[in-house]
């Protein structure tokens, strides 16, 4: 695990190269088929050394949830023990890490019809009238999701109408835990300006690599939007926003760069928390473990 850009894919190429173990992504962008310069998915050279698990499966139009990532983590991870090898999980979707070792609560699958109603509410009253709604069906969910936050708050309204029961109440249950032994490693930089300075670093290669062109074509299907999941990955909103001239090269750089620092800000915070963890110090060049420490 760890914060973007801390070197973990590096890290974990080399492990699989010199132990017997194999690689499960652990990424919700890596899932995405033709997003690669943006993602910072393995170059086709590395994956050849290292095969990767759970990257390319869909196409940018479809969504994939945390119980998707969970069911198939785990037909891979048996399918890997199988053979007498050890699965290497590598990735920082924190969510999904956390979907995977503690199982997860039996919520009811998306409904497209209930999500259009919410949708057509949201457009004809706002969305701080459903908010209001959502505070009085179920406080401590109103509490937890911001009126700004569409996505959360329509799934608890829909989970809520679709079940007669809150989010509250049904995330009290949970599926059984992950069945296996696990020793959990998380790798980053000591310093904080170390890991913005490699950010900053990779978003460049990532525009000499082509990023804008990457985007130009996903926005050129004319199927995509940007409130899909996939299109509200770090640095492909903003790439998009740009091509809709909202804002100069100079600015899209200057937010793309500021949305993934708090992304890795984000991962960080849940890392802290994180029980049984083992802690990596990566070199200033993001791929060198120079140390471990047992706390953070």
């Amino acid at each position: 695990m760890g914060p973007t850009a801390s070197g973990k894919t590096a890290l974990a190429i080399d492990m699989a190269t010199q132990h017997d173990c194999e690689i499960i992504s652990v990424d919700s962008a890596l899932i995405y088929r033709g997003m690669d310069v943006g993602s910072a998915k393995p170059s086709a050279k590395e994956l050849a050394l290292a095969p990767h698990r759970l990257i390319d499966i869909l196409d940018p139009s479809e969504s994939y949830s945390a119980a998707d990532f969970r069911r198939d983590a785990l037909v891979a991870i048996e399918d890997i023990i199988a053979r007498g090898k050890t699965p290497l999980l590598v990735g920082g979707t924190m969510m999904y890490f956390k979907a995977l070792l503690e199982g997860l609560s039996p919520l009811p699958s998306a409904d497209e019809v209930v999500r259009q109603q919410i949708l057509l509410q949201a457009e004809a009253q706002g969305w701080e009238s459903l908010h209001k709604e959502l505070r009085s069906i179920d406080p401590v969910a109103g509490e937890r999701i911001h009126p700004n936050d569409p996505q959360r708050l329509s799934r608890a309204l829909e989970v809520y109408r679709i079940s007669g029961k809150t989010m509250t109440e049904l995330t009290q249950t949970k599926s059984d835990a992950l069945p296996y032994d696990v020793v959990q490693f998380a790798i980053a930089p000591n310093d904080r300006k170390v890991l913005h300075d490699l950010i900053a670093k990779r978003f460049n290669i990532m525009l000499e690599q082509g990023f804008i062109d990457e985007v130009t074509r996903l926005k050129a299907r004319g199927d995509l939007h940007l409130e899909m999941p996939s299109m509200r990955c770090v640095g492909y909103r903003q790439c998009w926003q740009y091509l809709d001239n909202e804002f100069d090269h100079a600015t899209m750089v200057e937010k793309a760069t500021a949305a993934t620092r708090q992304l890795a800000k984000r991962q960080l915070t849940w890392l802290r928390s994180w029980p049984d963890l083992q802690w990596l110090e990566s070199g200033v060049e993001g791929n060198l473990v120079t140390l471990m420490r047992q706390s953070r």
